[in-house]
């Protein structure tokens, strides 16, 4: 049986999800649409700080760091600007991953330098057609390295329904593998080593694929630029950090902490999604604290462990 859990050890949660005000009409238009991917919620979504705050109280969370990355330019922006100022009103609780635009790297390069005290910076894997993989964004990641940034790696949340289900359910898992190993094969982990990527969902597929790349990855038929051998692919797989957000069974930990390790790992909770309400929330926390992969040390220590991660954030909630 799994040992005792430390309750006493507040959440700090790396995946969190806000959006700015809407009217009534966009949020049903949204649902609309959304239902039409066969993503079959009820009624339509509204973020709310007062609900945030009370769930955040409920679950001891500390601190939740905060993203959203709309496929809109524009939106994106003004998301930007609409977290700064929450984590302005409530800087003991929230952090702020502002978005970059990276379908447009030019854009993106002006947003980082737009958003300037942000706690970390949040991208999406496929952005209005463009993967994290392409080269276009080196300018970007070189930028990020030189400032040893946190990124926050999040799945495509706009692509369509795939095999007649939601997009939430199955999909984004293999669009977070697919494109972490372009990123692997681009060299983007191993040519940018000071930026920390934070993979969202314990990396998606990432941990299988990563024993299939263990095996066959370095083979001579793979396109491999920067001759990568094994070793060198589980070195760069394993500088990498995940999250728990919807993913922490016991099968998908197994793999995420045979991949990056278990000091790798940090409490996500998703809030703040559509796809994600207080009862799917509470089950991934007990099921954070009731694992048999982790040892009670080790669940203790990734409720908290991304204030290493954020230690701006981390140090305001001590105020």
């Amino acid at each position: 049986m799994p040992g005792p859990v430390d309750h006493e050890v507040p959440l700090f949660d790396v995946h969190a999800h806000f959006s700015p005000p809407t009217s009534p009409a966009h949020r049903r238009a949204v649902w609309e649409r959304a239902r039409r991917e066969r993503f079959l919620a009820p009624e339509p979504f509204e973020w709310r700080l007062a609900d945030t705050l009370a769930f955040m109280d409920e679950t001891g969370t500390a601190v939740q760091m905060l993203s959203n990355v709309p496929a809109d330019l524009d939106a994106l922006r003004a998301s930007n600007d609409f977290g700064a100022e929450v984590v302005a009103e409530h800087p003991s609780r929230f952090g702020l991953l502002a978005a970059l635009p990276t379908g447009d790297p030019d854009a993106a390069v002006a947003e980082l330098d737009r958003v300037r005290d942000a706690d970390g910076w949040a991208v999406t894997t496929v952005h209005n057609g463009r993967s994290l993989a392409d080269a276009a964004l080196d300018p970007l990641w070189r930028r990020l390295d030189e400032r040893r940034a946190v990124v926050f790696v999040h799945p495509n949340a706009y692509a369509p329904a795939v095999a007649d289900l939601p997009r939430p359910l199955v999909e984004v898992a293999f669009d977070t593998g697919r494109t972490v190993v372009g990123m692997l094969y681009a060299g983007v982990f191993d040519r940018f080593p000071g930026i920390t990527f934070v993979l969202a969902h314990a990396g998606g597929a990432l941990p299988v694929l990563a024993g299939r790349l263990s095996l066959l990855g370095a083979e001579p038929w793979v396109p491999n630029p920067g001759r990568l051998g094994r070793d060198d692919i589980a070195a760069a797989l394993r500088r990498l950090w995940v999250d728990t957000a919807a993913s922490a069974s016991d099968q998908q930990l197994a793999a995420a902490v045979h991949t990056v390790g278990a000091d790798h790992v940090v409490h996500g909770s998703d809030w703040g999604v559509p796809c994600t309400d207080r009862e799917s929330a509470v089950r991934g926390i007990d099921a954070l604290d009731r694992s048999r992969v982790l040892s009670a040390p080790t669940r203790a220590a990734v409720r908290a462990r991304a204030r290493v991660l954020f230690p701006a954030a981390a140090a305001r909630a001590q105020r």
